[in-house]
């Protein structure tokens, strides 16, 4: 099961933390990615953590540079740091895992069986 929480309203430029817990056991090869869906919009790819051996984090285009995907050592909860937030950002934000994926798979939803409750984010301008 997954628990998202650490949704608001902000102004633009401001900053948001979101967080995803996840419980039960999980394989040794899973990722947890967070995507977005803006009102009359599809669903969004925003940021994937991996871990294959390693760790690989993944960011779509928009939010490189703005936004950071980070785990605690456990690997049970992720969190998603959203600065220099804009109007755009606006969306329920929804996390998401997946075990034994692999990179190719990580940006797609249809990658992901599992999912969490979503998360209200509004930036206004």
């Amino acid at each position: 099961q997954l628990q998202a929480c650490g949704g608001g309203s902000v102004q633009a430029g401001g900053s948001l933390r979101l967080a995803c817990a996840a419980s039960g056991r999980t394989r040794s090869n899973y990722a947890i990615s967070w995507f977005r869906q803006a009102p009359g919009e599809g669903r969004e790819f925003v940021a994937a953590i991996r871990w294959s051996g390693g760790t690989t984090t993944y960011y779509a285009d928009s939010v490189k540079g703005r936004f950071t995907i980070s785990s605690d050592n456990a690997r049970k909860t992720v969190s998603l740091q959203m600065n220099s937030l804009k109007p755009e950002d606006t969306a329920v934000y929804y996390c998401a895992l997946s075990e034994g994926i692999i990179t190719s798979q990580v940006r797609r939803g249809d990658s992901y069986p599992n999912w969490g409750q979503g998360t209200l984010v509004t930036v206004s301008s």
